[in-house]
């Protein structure tokens, strides 16, 4: 075959771009540990003796991390000062861990990638799933931080009103499960919102229930909010006006079990919500930057969990509408619909 010597050369700087990337990835999660971002936004522009003073780290170490981030575009350098700032839409994506694009917190997933990498290749060879209970630790917390800044910012405001009747239900006092609910983010932002309503939330991952439990009591959140130890086809039976899934139910091992877990645990009028990871239906819908990062940690994480259980359907994390509306249909909820979407999530009800 003959090369290109100029298509080469771009997918070459591609590559580098690539390279450098996935190196600062580490870096990125040493800035946001160590409260880099967070110093230099704040107090900037510094220097890295300044920078190293504020934050009590060595200044040689600061002195190359900064030139790092610089070299990358995450932070600015001045030549004429010596010194490095950020920019207010810097800070916004890197310090601020309330901004609604608040992206600091991939560091975490991208670090338990590589350590559960070892993992991973041996389910490649063996076709086996590998268990969320098998992960590294930096997993679970990486993932409450990073879909925190979605639901911190479009849960209540956005997506729960455009669900059926379900925010009258909600201000009036309701029922609602939260499954798979890791850390209780989701959980706690709706409890907080809606002080008449009784949320309980399962994750069948001890740790996460632990942690979850820990946060809401740190919140002061009281009896208003309960954390289980239970699979999503074992959680008990309330009559819940409202059941979510907020991007976990492609990593189950049976989803269609567990909406029809659901319908039997749901109110007669009861609503289901999904919040799915955006995707189109076709794979050529899901070639760009998005579903780039989406099908990675599908690749590295969804799958893997979904064929550690039961059945191992393995939707993966770029399911797609069309292949949710059939799992849900199956499942015994027959009514469903697009409420909302962000760049980064469908929103769906589904109903009885």
């Amino acid at each position: 075959m003959e090369v290109n010597s100029d298509k080469l050369n771009a997918f070459m700087g591609k590559m580098v771009t690539e390279f450098g990337a996935a190196m600062n990835a580490s870096l990125v999660l040493l800035g946001d540990k160590l409260g880099l971002y967070r110093t230099l936004a704040a107090k900037g522009p510094m220097n890295s003796s300044e920078l190293a003073s504020a934050t009590g780290t060595a200044e040689r170490y600061v002195r190359e991390w900064l030139a790092s981030q610089a070299a990358s575009g995450y932070i600015e350098y001045d030549s004429a000062s010596a010194k490095f700032s950020m920019l207010p839409e810097q800070a916004m994506a890197l310090a601020d861990e309330d901004s609604p694009v608040f992206l600091g917190a991939f560091g975490n997933v991208i670090a338990s990638a590589f350590l559960d990498e070892p993992k991973i290749s041996d389910a490649f060879k063996s076709g086996k799933g590998v268990g969320w209970n098998r992960r590294s630790e930096c997993l679970f917390c990486g993932t409450a931080r990073f879909f925190r800044t979605g639901y911190m910012h479009h849960l209540v405001q956005e997506w729960l009103p455009a669900l059926d009747g379900v925010v009258d239900k909600l201000k009036r006092g309701a029922k609602v499960a939260d499954v798979g609910c890791g850390h209780g983010v989701s959980t706690r932002l709706m409890a907080e919102a809606f002080p008449n309503s009784r949320f309980y939330g399962f994750d069948y991952h001890e740790g996460s229930i632990e942690a979850a439990r820990k946060a809401a009591t740190e919140a002061g959140l009281g009896d208003r909010v309960s954390f289980a130890v239970h699979s999503a086809k074992t959680y008990p039976a309330e009559g819940y006006d409202l059941v979510c899934f907020f991007d976990c139910l492609h990593d189950m091992g049976d989803p269609v079990g567990a909406i029809g877990h659901v319908r039997e645990t749901m109110a007669k009028d009861g609503t289901c919500m999904l919040v799915e990871p955006f995707a189109g239906d076709r794979l050529e819908d899901n070639l760009n930057p998005v579903g780039r990062v989406y099908y990675a940690a599908s690749t590295m994480i969804c799958t893997p969990a979904s064929l550690d259980q039961e059945v191992g359907l393995a939707l993966g994390a770029q399911a797609g509408e069309a292949r949710l509306r059939k799992v849900a249909r199956e499942g015994g909820l027959t009514r469903f619909r697009r409420a909302a979407e962000t760049p980064f999530n469908l929103i769906l009800e589904a109903r009885i």
